[in-house]
């Protein structure tokens, strides 16, 4: 299923939303929609954000990237914190917060959770509609005052091809880890997708250079590449890493660099 990026363009109806929307558009590159399309994905900018939207009948909600409220926020206030299996897969440690690039950065998730907790994150997205998503949840949550101070200093996005950033920093902008949570290939781990994660597969498309990807950042990171994965599924690209740390539906692979 190839990407329909090229297809989607966003939708406002306010002219007090005008100048915000150029902004989105002219960043990301996103044309504008006269009025809502009858069918397909758009995007739709309202005074509750910019949302990802589908057209036509019996079609699931929007999404919307919330760090502020919803489950994101709850998982940033009651968390398991430092103990939890994703932050001791990157090497989070008393004292040690390790610089982060968010290779596949997708709905931007655990990048956040990762910043919550201390870490500098890149969240690298090559998709421009993904990309639109995370610049708006960000904008928002800067404006909260619970978070907003330190998502402005632990959180950077850049909307690029991680594997073509990667080959291009200078040796003392590496990163410590690499972190990459690849689209898994549909049909092979039999369970319940959400309507988000249902939508991002259809506007990223396929995985087809998941390989290429972990060989540059195995090359790129100082200290160590972290995968993520379905508990039950197989290496990356079988290759077998140093060693692996599980929670209850998902291991973190972990292959050290240094």
């Amino acid at each position: 299923m190839p990407a329909i990026t090229e297809h989607i363009g966003l939708v406002y109806h306010s002219d007090a939303l005008k100048k915000r929307a150029a902004l989105l558009m002219d960043r990301f590159d996103i044309p504008r929609c006269p009025a809502t399309p009858e069918s397909g994905f758009y995007l739709e900018l309202n005074e509750y954000g910019l949302a990802l939207c589908q057209a036509g009948p019996h079609m699931p909600g929007p999404v919307r990237i919330d760090f502020v409220g919803g489950t994101m926020g709850h998982r940033q206030r009651f968390g398991a914190g430092r103990g939890q299996p994703l932050a001791r897969a990157v090497g989070m440690k008393p004292g040690f917060n390790p610089d982060i690039w968010d290779a596949t950065a997708g709905l931007g998730r655990d990048g956040f959770v990762l910043a919550s907790l201390g870490c500098h994150v890149t969240l690298c997205e090559r998709s421009p509609i993904l990309a639109a998503l995370l610049h708006d949840a960000l904008l928002r949550a800067a404006d909260d005052s619970s978070i907003g101070a330190w998502v402005g200093d632990r959180l950077r996005l850049v909307n690029a091809d991680s594997g073509r950033q990667l080959q291009s920093l200078a040796e003392a902008q590496r990163p410590q880890v690499i972190y990459m949570d690849p689209m898994y290939p549909a049909g092979k781990v039999h369970v319940e997708v959400k309507k988000d994660m249902r939508a991002l597969q259809q506007i990223v498309g396929p995985d087809l250079d998941s390989g290429e990807l972990l060989d540059i950042a195995l090359r790129a990171a100082l200290r160590r590449v972290v995968i993520k994965r379905p508990k039950r599924a197989g290496f990356l690209h079988d290759r077998k890493p140093d060693t692996s740390i599980e929670s209850k539906k998902t291991r973190y692979d972990i292959y050290v660099t240094l």
